[in-house]
């Protein structure tokens, strides 16, 4: 199976989608891969910008519990049957950068709230009555945020930003979709040569590299700078969307486990 050992799965357009109404759709044949491929020994990851929460959230709809969910793009839990635990020192390591990191910005993320409350429609999301994200209305306003950001983030070298579509979650540099598929591979001693990538947007691009996967893959669907880093590490451009694009990648780098 190409020694494939680990699946690093993005969620939200990449395994489901599009939405209709409150349900997503789920492609045909994709639960019956994954099951197929976990019955062989190979571990699968959820590596979402969704929190725990909205993973359980997600997991009402989606029949399909992961062994590892890494979450927020940067912290990992491992399935326990009937809860998420915390792997390692990871998480409390991660915590700290980050609360670190929030107070040091202060005035960063000051300029940033005037910024959006007053030149855009977008707006500022919080969490615990910190400012963590801003969402926009449109892709190009996003752009226009982090063009903004982009020019006066040199004041605080720790502080970074992932992006899906019209969402952008602050974070330190560190921590991304990348490093802390890393992590589980070093926790789990499997390889990027042992690990199979697919993601959608622009927050799944750190770990669409060959020094975190050695099999890459995305959906039709995809934003086109993620088409071309996979095309680049000799990975697989699906033509078909959202999960059926998961399973037809599967197929692809997999054929004799199907």
């Amino acid at each position: 199976m190409n020694g494939i050992k680990l699946l690093s799965l993005d969620f939200d357009g990449t395994l489901i989608g599009p939405w209709n109404g409150t349900q997503p759709e789920i492609a045909s044949g994709l639960i019956d891969s994954l099951e197929h491929l976990r019955r062989r020994g190979v571990l699968i990851a959820l590596n979402t910008g969704r929190t725990v929460p909205l993973v359980d959230q997600a997991l009402r709809i989606f029949p399909f519990v992961p062994d590892y969910a890494l979450t927020a793009e940067r912290e990992v839990y491992r399935w326990e049957g009937r809860h998420w635990s915390d792997v390692g020192g990871w998480n409390g390591r991660c915590r700290e950068a980050h609360d670190d990191l929030f107070r040091e910005a202060e005035p960063l993320l000051e300029e940033i709230r005037r910024f959006v409350e007053r030149d855009t429609e977008a707006r500022p999301y919080y969490e615990d009555g910190l400012l963590v994200g801003v969402v926009a209305k449109t892709g190009e306003e996003m752009d226009r945020i982090q063009r903004f950001i982009a020019g006066r983030q040199a004041c605080c070298p720790d502080f970074s930003s992932q992006r899906n579509s019209i969402y952008l979650r602050f974070c330190h540099r560190a921590y991304d979709k990348g490093s802390v598929l890393n992590e589980l591979q070093r926790v789990l001693t499997i390889g990027p040569e042992e690990t199979f990538a697919a993601g959608d947007n622009f927050n799944d691009l750190p770990m669409l590299k060959r020094s975190c996967a050695r099999w890459l893959a995305c959906p039709a669907n995809s934003v086109a700078e993620v088409k071309g880093v996979v095309s680049a590490g000799d990975g697989y451009v699906a033509e078909g969307a959202h999960g059926y694009g998961v399973v037809e990648a599967l197929a692809h780098f997999l054929p004799e486990a199907f």
